[in-house]
C-alpha cells in the first residue's frame, strides 16, 4: 500500500477549493468530492440566488442538497496520509512562481535541485542522478539552480566563460584569450575567485571591526543620552528649586517691605492724630475762655468787671504751631524708587545671566567632534544675539541701533557712573557671555579694535586695556595694517584688507580665529589656548589724530 501511495499523485486526493488534502470529504450528486467546510462555504455565497452549483462541472442543484460524509474516501484519505503520502507530497516540490524549474521534466515541471554550467541547464534531484553516477557528467560544474546560466556563456563564440581577464577585468571565454584578448593578463575564474575572496574576506573583516566599533562607540552615546537626560532632569529639579528660593525671598523681601511702610504709616499717623487731638482739646479751651470774656466784656459795674477778669485761671500752655514744618507731601515716594532701583538692578543682573544660561543649556557637547565651519554661511549658522552694554561703555562712545553699533563722540554722553565702566580708555563690552560656538562680524570705517575678553578685566587703568593682559585678545584693524595683542605682546598680522572682520570662537576648544570677509573669508590670525570663563565682545573706537586737531568720530557695526 506504501508502495502504492508513493506512486499516486496527491492532487488525486486533493480539494479543488482549498487545494489540501481532503478533509471529512463529501461528494456531489455529480461525483465530485470536496472537503466539507469548503463546499459549505461555497455553498452559502450562493444562498441568495437558491440555486447551488458544483464549483468544477458548475452542475445546479435545488434545493439545496444535505451532504453526507464519503466514508469511504474518508478512509483512504486517512489510509494513504499514514502510509506516506504526505512525505511523497512534500518531495514533489513543483516550480511555481520565481522558482528555476527542472529542464527535462515534462508537464508540471519539479524546482531544481542544481544547475550544471557544463550542460546549460537545470536539474531536479531526479534527473540530477545521471551527474551523479556517470563518471564524465561527475566532472561537470554543478552550482545553485539559476535563472542566468546564459550569463556564463560567451555571447560571441558561445563557450562558458571560465578565465578571467585582469586587464578588462571581465570573464571570457577560452577562445577570447586567444582573440581580442590575446596577450592580456589571464588567470582562471576559480584563481581569480580565490584571491577576490581572500580581498572580500579582509573587507569584510575590516567591516565588521566597524561594525564592533560602531557598536561601541552606539553603546557609548546611549549612555551620553543617558547622561544627558539624567542632567538635564537634575539641572531643572536643581534650578526649580533655586527660583523657588528666589521668588520666595522677593516675596518675602516684599512684604516686608509692606510691613515696614505699614509700621511706618501707623507710627506717623498715630503721631498726627495725637497732635490733632491736642490742638483740638486746646481750640475748645481756647473758644470757651473767649466766650467768658466776651460775657465779662459787656459787664457794666466796674468793680464786677475787674473782680471777674482778675478770678479767671490762667490758659495751660500750647503746641507751639510754629513747629509745624510746611513742606511738599513725600512721605513714602522715595521707598517706590528705591524699589524701582532695585528692580532694576536685579533685571540688569538677569540680562547679564541670561545669555550665559542660554548659551550653557544650548550647547551640549557630545563625544562626536563636530567639525569646524567650511563657508561663510556655515559659521553664520553660529551666530548669537550681541548688544553692547552701556554699563561698560567710555563716555565718549555713542551706542546705537539697539546698543549694536558704537561711534566715538567729542562730546561726552549722558552716561550715569557705574563699577563696570571704563573711565580711561575707549572701550565697551557687551552684555552677553559667550560660550560654545560663536561667530560674529563687524563692519567699521575709521580703525577699530575688536576684542574678546573676560568681563572681570579690571576698569580704570593701563591694565585695563584689551590686549595688554591675559584676559583679553584684540585685534587692531586699519586701513594700512593689522596687529594682535594679547598679554601686552603684540604680533604683526598679514591679510587682505577689509572693512569686515569675522570673528569665531570655539570656547570650548579654546580656539579663536579672526578673518578678513569680503567676498570670500581669509584667515588672518588664530589663537590656540585654554578659555575658563564666558567671553564678551569688545571693542575699542575712536581716533585721536595729528597736530591737535581734536578728534575724529569713527564707528563700527556688529553684524549677526
Amino acid at each position: 500500500m506504501a508502495q502504492a501511495a508513493a506512486q499516486l499523485d496527491p492532487e488525486t486526493f486533493s480539494c479543488s477549493l482549498c487545494l489540501d488534502l481532503l478533509k471529512d470529504p463529501v461528494a456531489t450528486f455529480c461525483g465530485h468530492s470536496y472537503c466539507r467546510k469548503c463546499l459549505q462555504h461555497h455553498w452559502d455565497a450562493e444562498e441568495e440566488r437558491r440555486v447551488y452549483s458544483c464549483p468544477q462541472c458548475r452542475r445546479t442543484f435545488t434545493p439545496r442538497p444535505v451532504l453526507e460524509k464519503n466514508t469511504m474516501l474518508a478512509a483512504l484519505v486517512e489510509t494513504l496520509v499514514k502510509t506516506g503520502l504526505q512525505d511523497a507530497s512534500a518531495d514533489h516540490c513543483y516550480a511555481g512562481a520565481g522558482d528555476v524549474a527542472c529542464d527535462v521534466c515534462t508537464g508540471r515541471k519539479l524546482k531544481a535541485l542544481k544547475s550544471c554550467l557544463d550542460c546549460r541547464a537545470s536539474y531536479c534531484d531526479s534527473h540530477l542522478q545521471h551527474h551523479r553516477d556517470v563518471p564524465p557528467l561527475q566532472r561537470h560544474k554543478l552550482v545553485e539552480p539559476s535563472q542566468q546560466l546564459q550569463e556564463n556563456i560567451c555571447p560571441r563564440h558561445d563557450e562558458v566563460m571560465k578565465i578571467f581577464c585582469r586587464n578588462d577585468q571581465k570573464i571570457i571565454c577560452g577562445l577570447c584569450c586567444m582573440d581580442e584578448h590575446k596577450g592580456h593578463d589571464t588567470v582562471a575564474a576559480a584563481a581569480e575567485r580565490t584571491e577576490r575572496q581572500r580581498e572580500l574576506e579582509e573587507t569584510r573583516q575590516k567591516i565588521q571591526q566597524k561594525i564592533q566599533h560602531t557598536e561601541e562607540d552606539l553603546k557609548v552615546l546611549q549612555k551620553e543620552v543617558e547622561s544627558i537626560n539624567g542632567s538635564a532632569d537634575k539641572a531643572v529639579k536643581d534650578s526649580e528649586k533655586i527660583l523657588t528660593q528666589m521668588i520666595r525671598l522677593l516675596e518675602k523681601r516684599r512684604s516686608e517691605v509692606q510691613q515696614q511702610v505699614r509700621s511706618t504709616q501707623g507710627a506717623a499717623v498715630s503721631g498726627v492724630k495725637e497732635l490733632e487731638k491736642k490742638l483740638e482739646q486746646e481750640m475748645m479751651e481756647l473758644k470757651r475762655r473767649d466766650a467768658e470774656l466776651e460775657k465779662i466784656s459787656h459787664t457794666l459795674d466796674h468793680s464786677q468787671f475787674l473782680h471777674r477778669l482778675s478770678s479767671l485761671p490762667a490758659l495751660s500752655p500750647s503746641p507751639d504751631s510754629s513747629s509745624l514744618e510746611i513742606r511738599p507731601r513725600r512721605y513714602f515716594e522715595d521707598v517706590a524708587a528705591a524699589v524701582t532701583k532695585l528692580r532694576d538692578e536685579i533685571q540688569q543682573v538677569l540680562m547679564e545671566t541670561q545669555t550665559n544660561i542660554s548659551q550653557t543649556v544650548s550647547y551640549v557637547d557630545v563625544l562626536l567632534k563636530v567639525p569646524e565651519p567650511r563657508s561663510r554661511e556655515d559659521f553664520l549658522r553660529c551666530s548669537p544675539q550681541i548688544t553692547l552694554d552701556p554699563n561698560t561703555a567710555f563716555k565718549h562712545l555713542l551706542l546705537s541701533e539697539e546698543n549694536r553699533k558704537v561711534t566715538f563722540m567729542k562730546e561726552v554722553q549722558s552716561y550715569c557712573d557705574h563699577p563696570d565702566r571704563f573711565t580711561t580708555l575707549w572701550q565697551v563690552l557687551s552684555r552677553e557671555g559667550l560660550t560654545g560656538r560663536c561667530y560674529w562680524e563687524v563692519e567699521w570705517r575709521g580703525w577699530v579694535d575688536v576684542a574678546v575678553a573676560d568681563r572681570n578685566i579690571s576698569r580704570g587703568s593701563k591694565e585695563s586695556e584689551f590686549g595688554s593682559n591675559d584676559k583679553s585678545w584684540r585685534l587692531y584693524c586699519s586701513s594700512g595694517r593689522y596687529l594682535f595683542y594679547h598679554n601686552n605682546i603684540r604680533t604683526d598680522v598679514s591679510g587682505p584688507r577689509s572693512s569686515r572682520v569675522g570673528v569665531y570662537l570655539d570656547h570650548r576648544a579654546g580656539l579663536l580665529s579672526f578673518y578678513s570677509v569680503s567676498g570670500t573669508m581669509e584667515l588672518l590670525h588664530r589663537v590656540q589656548t585654554s578659555f575658563t570663563q564666558p567671553l564678551h565682545v569688545g571693542f575699542v573706537s575712536g581716533c585721536q589724530s595729528q597736530g591737535g586737531r581734536g578728534l575724529d568720530a569713527t564707528s563700527c557695526l556688529c553684524s549677526w
